[in-house]
């Protein structure tokens, strides 16, 4: 990160200042006023980290981060030109290109001088794919936000609390969107809107802003507590709700927030082929409330995340924020306060470190901050700032159990001066000073969204754009001109045929009509199991298929999901008409028979697929994606290096403690013989000066006591030399062994660097194996016919008014 300085004010040393990444787990915190070099510091930690193969998620409010991805190994002038300013170049008196020549040599001596150059760089631009994404706009790469409202994943589902602080921050987020401050225990539209999504989530549905909206008109529910849904919030009340949920809907914004990729944390951390990605979520050009709905949303993505992964005590990833002012402050609570302080108290089992950071102390929670083990601590504003750092510093160090002192901390805070960092790090034996090193990426400022542009307009790879899952959404069929068959009454079925409504979520607009057009939905269940890839695991599914009474099997085109089946009526929609049912449909015979094809059908069509890896021994989670496996052998990678570290480390600790001990030994001989030796110079010295007082006041010259002092004089000169060249012995022999500790630890180092070997995921051979369901355990839960509502025009052209 840099190099160590042994006083604030004095010269750094030559070796680098280096940071443990395993120390990450434990979270940072990074504090500095404007122009303390808080963020050139953040800069090279994400570096770093991704140099190692750490993949990074960066929240950015300013617009600084997106300098991460100005990355230059050539150092050529033409590659800082674009981004040079150019107000600044006039201000200096100089060109575009002058300004551009300038910069880069700067940077190539900067580097230098920090024994770094171009292949450094080239180093981290190769370690992982940079992105910049810019929610709401289309800028960078948008992220569909507003679109979907998907179940967490299993882990959270499975924790009542989880899934609790799950609901609570997603309702908080959509309703600061609205502009609505809501009180989680008080406010109805927050108990409403959280009941709603508990209800779907619960039940494995998907739910969008058109649906939420529906639910918000019809609630799914007939009481909230023990109150009539009713009485709780009056439908006309309930109405203005969904009138302004509508409006995010009709804003002309509203197609930024719903277009792009999914938010999925494992797509901001690898890539399709497992490769580590470094994402730049950039949140400088939205307004407080559309951050706190985007900071909330992340958060709460990273945290399904993060309870999905195993245990682990290596970094698996890394989440930074910077300028975190406002999104946990001591004493409100924001919509993003409650994930990020579930971060912070449970992310470092899973290997997920948090650095945050601000220039703004005094607005912290520095209780939640507690949990941090690291502290960078740069130049302080205000004596408030000074005093709110050291009492979470204090907090931290009680926390691990540490002892911390106040006054020497205080001491070192006052004379930092820029670049110049405290680092307080619980799991070392003391602070420590270090002087921040040159950033390898080009620190060029904010940037604009042009230039954000730029830097986004690659597009996705053809891998990933294979990788992309399939729209879900049941396609319209060609249009249908032929409007006679179309009845106002539904056909008359009997009792035995279950026979349900798909909710609609779209009105049809002028000049359409609603028509019900049959269909069957069913839910199953199916069991994969392979003993000797240890999968075992029970799936529910549901399948839609149009009865559109040209095929004989209606599976074969049928779509199957791995959600539940979405919420149906009992009852249609008052004045819409009815397309004709197949005579198939009308017999409740037929509904015995397509449940038993439907079973050969899932038996047949559905798998499981599984990928092996045979070194490391390791094999794919159901459901899991070939890049987030690839990322999980990396990271098992890691946690047999790290372990292979801590032994060499151990097996080291010996020696060198030994030699420490035998240099203090030294040192302190080197001490005792030069106490000898000022002992015995001032002995001699005093003989000298009574043998010359001798000689001047008394009688003879030559008296037997003036010769025996002068020969004592003498022999104390002779003792002298050869304490001297005892205290040189003893020197020489700290130095010896103090070269004896360089050695040992150089011979650490080299042992240690030799197993950081660099691991390309896209190395590692994998062996694809299918499992099919036991057909014995395929299981038909219910069979339907559902009746689904299109928007037809008076064309014949036909668009879905239902979601699922």
């Amino acid at each position: 990160l840099g190099r160590p300085l042994d006083d604030p004010a004095g010269e750094p040393r030559r070796e680098p200042f280096l940071y443990d990444s395993k120390d990450l787990t434990t979270h940072a915190v990074c504090v500095g006023m404007t122009g303390s070099g808080k963020t050139g510091l953040a800069i090279s930690i994400i570096e770093e980290a991704v140099i190692d193969g750490i993949p990074v998620i960066a929240i950015d409010p300013k617009g600084d981060l997106g300098n991460l991805l100005l990355t230059f190994p050539e150092l050529r002038p033409a590659d800082f030109t674009p981004w040079v300013d150019a107000s600044d170049a006039a201000r200096k008196g100089r060109t575009v290109e002058e300004q551009a020549r300038w910069t880069a040599d700067l940077w190539r001596n900067g580097l230098a001088d920090w024994d770094q150059s171009g292949e450094r760089i080239r180093k981290f631009a190769d370690a992982a794919e940079r992105t910049i994404y810019t929610p709401g706009s289309l800028s960078g790469r948008p992220i569909s936000l507003l679109e979907s409202f998907a179940p967490p994943g299993a882990g959270v589902l499975a924790d009542p609390d989880a899934l609790r602080e799950r609901i609570m921050a997603t309702v908080s987020g959509l309703l600061a969107l609205l502009g609505i401050a809501a009180d989680p225990l008080r406010s109805r539209e927050h108990i409403l809107l959280s009941t709603i999504l508990d209800d779907a989530w619960r039940n494995g549905q998907q739910l969008d802003l058109p649906a939420i909206i529906q639910r918000v008109q019809s609630p799914p529910m007939a009481r909230v507590g023990v109150m009539d849904v009713n009485t709780f919030f009056p439908a006309a009340e309930r109405f203005e709700l969904a009138m302004s949920l509508n409006g995010l809907i009709a804003s002309p914004g509203f197609a930024a927030w719903s277009t792009g990729e999914p938010l999925d944390a494992a797509r901001l951390l690898y890539t399709a082929a497992g490769k580590p990605r470094l994402s730049v979520i950039s949140i400088a050009h939205l307004t407080d409330a559309e951050r706190m709905f985007l900071v909330t949303a992340v958060l709460n993505e990273v945290v399904a995340w993060m309870r999905a992964q195993p245990g682990s005590q290596s970094l698996r990833a890394l989440l930074y924020m910077d300028e975190v002012f406002g999104y946990l402050p001591p004493t409100a609570n924001p919509p993003s306060k409650v994930p990020m302080l579930t971060l912070l108290k449970q992310a470092r089992a899973f290997g997920l470190g948090v650095v945050l950071a601000t220039q703004n102390p005094v607005d912290l929670d520095y209780k939640a901050l507690s949990n941090a083990g690291t502290w960078f601590l740069g130049r302080l504003q205000t004596e408030r700032d000074k005093a709110r750092v050291l009492e979470g510093l204090e907090g931290a160090s009680a926390s691990a159990g540490k002892s911390f002192d106040r006054a020497a901390t205080e001491r070192t805070l006052a004379g930092l001066g820029n670049r110049v960092f405290l680092m307080n790090n619980v799991h070392e034996d003391q602070p420590s000073i270090f002087q921040t090193r040159w950033a390898l990426s080009y620190l060029a400022g904010p940037l604009t969204r042009a230039q954000i542009a730029t830097l986004a307009s690659p597009q996705a790879s053809p891998v990933e754009r294979a990788a992309e899952p399939p729209d879900a959404r049941p396609s319209a069929p060609p249009p249908d001109n032929a409007r006679s068959d179309v009845a106002q009454t539904r056909p008359v079925l009997p009792s035995a045929i279950t026979e349900r409504f798909a909710v609609a979520v779209n009105a049809p607009a002028a000049g359409e009509t609603i028509v019900y057009r049959p269909a069957l939905r069913a839910q199953a269940t199916l069991h994969f199991s392979k003993s000797n890839v240890a999968v075992d695991e029970w799936r529910h599914v549901s399948v839609r298929a149009p009865l559109d009474g040209k095929s004989g099997d209606p599976w074969a085109t049928a779509q199957v999901t791995g959600t539940a089946l979405p919420e149906l009526a009992a009852a249609p929609t008052s004045g819409a008409a009815f397309a004709p049912l197949p005579a198939t449909a009308a017999d409740a015979a037929q509904y015995a028979k397509w449940t038993k094809s439907l079973q050969s059908h899932l038996y047949r069509s559905q798998e499981l697929r599984v990928l092996r890896c045979s070194e490391p021994r390791l094999v794919s989670g159901a459901g899991e994606t070939e890049g987030e496996f690839r990322g999980r052998l990396r990271h098992r990678l890691r946690e047999e290096r790290d372990a292979e570290i801590e032994k060499m480390r151990a097996s080291f600790a010996p020696k060198l403690a030994r030699i420490k001990e035998r240099i203090e030994r030294a040192v302190q001989k080197v001490e005792k013989e030069r106490e000898q030796y000022d002992q015995q110079k001032s002995q001699t010295l005093i003989s000298l000066g009574a043998t010359v007082v001798g000689a001047i006041f008394g009688r003879k010259l030559l008296s037997t006591g003036n010769v025996g002092r002068a020969a004592t004089a003498a022999r104390g000169y002779g003792r002298i030399a050869r304490e001297q060249g005892d205290v040189t012995r003893a020197e020489d022999n700290v130095d010896s062994v103090q070269e004896e500790l360089q050695g040992m630890q150089r011979e650490l180092d080299e042992a240690i660097a030799a197993l950081r070997g660099e691991v390309d995921p896209s190395e590692f051979a994998l062996e694809e194996i299918i499992v099919r369901p036991r057909k014995t355990d395929v299981a038909v839960e219910a069979l339907l016919l559902v009746w689904e509502p299109w928007n037809v025009d008076a064309s014949g052209a036909a668009t879905p008014a239902f979601s699922g």
